[in-house]
């Protein structure tokens, strides 16, 4: 683990915080990483994934950290950007110890970085986790579950991208592809049914397909490496990241990119690729942001409030329109100008 310098990774950009927690009794390794407080306190989730190195690990919290600082500005919420990662199997029956032993080494910030949920981590996880520690968000009978929240917020924005392209937001009769259909990409579903669009899906784990064709009947399921070739008004990958590169950008025949996965491209070249190749893409740290929007909505000063983060939420609508029109006007792709508005927001807080 020591073996390199943080600061010459790629991924590092100054951040403010690097933490290695390893725990001798339970076997626990994990980072932190906080990248920006300009704006408050990090917050960002705790990824539990099978990694392959500490430098893998490592990698993958300093990237994710970024993404938060960028996403808590462009949501308007009063935080910053960090991110947790937990390096175990998902089978290790050692995994309710590791959390535990996580927990109580998040006290050790004291409130400058919170966590909660992400890939890996479920509700039954985050009750767990409060049993050590009160910096947990994503409580049960508060915020509960980010997924219905995370889906809406994607939603939201791939209304405010037909609205954009098409001068409606009219679902009926358009066809929406969605790889990965866990638990955002269920709820995304949902919302997508009810307004009356084509739903193809695509999905690595056989049980969610069953149980999507079950709720949703009409729902055509094709394998996980032909959705995106599928024609569609709109693509929303909701699994992992790097979903886009020089090889995958030129097979997409999507005409919008909306989706809940975390770091879609796999460089910023790429969000230049789409822009030269005609797709429209909506940032993921956009799109994705109705879930930060409300667990941190459990750290207000006047307590959590339903319709607060519904409003918030739905707001990610108008951003996406506003990124797309300063797009169009300056030529220039949405991920560059997502990228420059949320600097202006948490750079100039620091001024």
């Amino acid at each position: 683990m020591r073996e390199f310098s943080v600061s010459s990774l790629p991924e590092f950009d100054n951040h403010e915080l690097v933490a290695f927690f390893e725990d001798k009794k339970t076997g626990l390794k994990s980072f932190v990483a906080v990248h920006n407080t300009n704006l408050g306190p990090a917050t960002g989730g705790t990824r539990y994934w099978n990694y392959r190195s500490e430098r893998e690990a490592l990698r993958d919290a300093l990237r994710l950290s970024q993404a938060m600082t960028y996403k808590c500005a462009l949501a308007r919420v009063p935080h910053g950007g960090g991110k947790g990662v937990i390096m175990a199997n998902s089978h290790d029956p050692r995994k309710r110890k590791f959390l535990a032993a996580y927990a109580r080494r998040i006290n050790l910030f004291n409130g400058s970085f919170t966590t909660g949920e992400d890939v890996g981590i479920d509700v039954d996880d985050i009750k767990l986790m409060l049993r050590h520690s009160p910096f947990v968000n994503g409580k049960p009978n508060i915020a509960g579950d980010l997924s219905p929240w995370a889906a809406l917020g994607v939603f939201s924005a791939m209304q405010g991208a037909l609205e954009s392209m098409y001068g409606n937001a009219d679902f009926e009769g358009r066809t929406v592809t969605i790889k990965g259909i866990g638990k955002l990409g269920a709820e995304l579903c949902l919302l997508l049914y009810k307004q009356g669009a084509r739903i193809i899906v695509a999905d690595i784990d056989r049980a969610r397909v069953k149980m999507i064709k079950r709720r949703f009947p009409n729902v055509a399921v094709v394998s996980p490496s032909d959705i995106a070739r599928k024609k569609a008004d709109i693509y929303a990958p909701c699994a992992l990241g790097d979903e886009f590169d020089k090889k995958t950008i030129p097979q997409l025949r999507a005409k919008i990119v909306c989706g809940g996965a975390n770091n879609q491209l796999a460089s910023k070249e790429d969000g230049e690729r789409l822009h030269s190749w005609g797709i429209l893409y909506v940032p993921d740290y956009l799109a994705n942001a109705g879930g930060l929007i409300n667990v941190v909505a459990e750290l207000d000063k006047h307590g959590y409030s339903r319709r607060r983060v519904a409003k918030k939420v739905r707001a990610i609508r108008q951003t996406t329109k506003k990124i797309i029109a300063l797009s169009r006007a300056h030529n220039k792709p949405t991920s560059e100008v997502a990228d420059r508005l949320a600097e202006s927001i948490f750079r100039k807080k620091a001024r």
